[in-house]
């Protein structure tokens, strides 16, 4: 099938209404967020070059990809409406264009934008995010009230680490045991007063340790004052928020959920969610974009302003589903994958609805 003008022209206005769209919002979700966190930034002495290539130049990407699928639908309601009302999407029609060869210049102008929206989520974001996690963590998070009391968890197959209590000012925590299973049997535990994490060397001191090892039937034991150790645990996992997940990448999205498998802490569904999310919403823009032009490709008395009333009603209908399976599937109450997948294949269904009575 080879391409023609119209279907360049149409190409070239989808794109032009898409990058339209990204940069009005560009400008909007800054002022708002900045008049929120400007406090922040200059109580903390953040520089102006700091805010704007360390936080706002890798913040502003993932927004704008998160939503990017309500910006294909509203972009495809506005500018196929002005066709509409100008009569140019029935001179083509009259041309004998079918109405299924119409659709083809948006099915490949989504699919593109679909394929860029991955890249972005797989690869591009999480290797940006990791600078804009840093920067929150230093100028907008105050993270030294940030403590844990009564935590346990498996930090490697078989080895168990249960602490009292942790504080991340510090990087500090009290009454430490670590026990070790091999077999179903307890091979040694070592307890601590103490544990420090040393950023440079990357490794945890224990201080006012002793130590039980069981040996054919023997108990050994051991003690000192203090001692470095490499534990298979980082401070920062115990205070890892929920939206810095954007940070991994699939590669590391799929360790994060081996790992939370292991140490057994619940979060597994949300990592795993995430994953799938990934894969869906690129989708979700064919979808959506068949909806745009099912319902804004006829004359309508109300015009672009009624058209376009209808898209922001269906594209945040779409969020608000999308979002509520979501939240079943982080929380384990659905499976991952189809928690994701489902609002897909109800606006699909919707979809072929719509443009089933487009064609008469």
């Amino acid at each position: 099938m080879k391409l023609t003008k119209i279907d360049f022209y149409i190409i070239k206005r989808f794109l032009g209404a898409f990058l339209l769209a990204l940069g009005l919002f560009t400008v909007i979700i800054i002022v708002f967020d900045l008049s929120e966190k400007i406090d922040d930034f200059l109580n903390n002495n953040a520089s102006f070059s700091g805010v704007i290539f360390n936080y706002y130049a890798n913040w502003v990407p993932f927004l704008l990809n998160l939503f990017s699928p309500v910006f294909v639908f509203i972009s495809v309601i506005f500018f196929t409406s002005k066709m509409a009302q100008k009569s140019e999407i029935i001179a083509i029609l009259a041309s004998g264009v079918s109405y299924g060869r119409l659709m083809v210049p948006y099915i490949i102008s989504s699919a593109l934008l679909a394929l860029i929206s991955f890249i972005m989520f797989a690869w591009v974001i999480p290797h940006t995010d990791k600078t804009r996690v840093d920067f929150e963590n230093t100028y907008i998070r105050d993270r030294t009230h940030y403590s844990a009391s009564q935590i346990k968890t498996q930090i490697a197959p078989g080895m168990i680490m249960s602490i009292g209590n942790f504080n991340f000012s510090d990087s500090a925590g009290f009454k430490i045991s670590i026990e070790q299973v091999e077999g179903g049997k307890l091979v040694s535990k070592l307890y601590a007063d103490r544990l420090i994490w040393n950023e440079n060397t990357k490794k945890w001191k224990l201080t006012k340790w002793w130590t039980r090892e069981f040996i054919d039937g023997m108990e050994i034991l051991n003690r000192g004052a203090a001692m470095d150790t490499l534990i298979p645990f980082n401070p920062e996992d115990f205070f890892r928020k929920n939206d810095d997940v954007q940070m991994f990448n699939l590669k590391e999205l799929d360790e994060m959920i081996r790992l939370e498998d292991m140490r057994g802490t619940g979060n597994t569904f949300f990592y795993t969610t995430e994953k799938y999310k990934r894969f869906a919403m690129p989708f979700a823009m064919i979808i959506l974009t068949i909806i745009g032009v099912s319902v804004s490709s006829k004359k309508s008395r109300g015009g672009i302003g009624l058209n376009l009333g209808v898209g922001l009603l269906i594209s945040f209908t779409f969020l608000m589903v999308f979002q509520f399976f979501l939240a079943y599937g982080s929380s384990g109450a659905m499976h991952p994958l189809l928690s994701v997948w489902i609002p897909n294949l109800i606006f699909a269904g919707i979809a072929a609805i719509l443009y089933k009575f487009a064609q008469k």
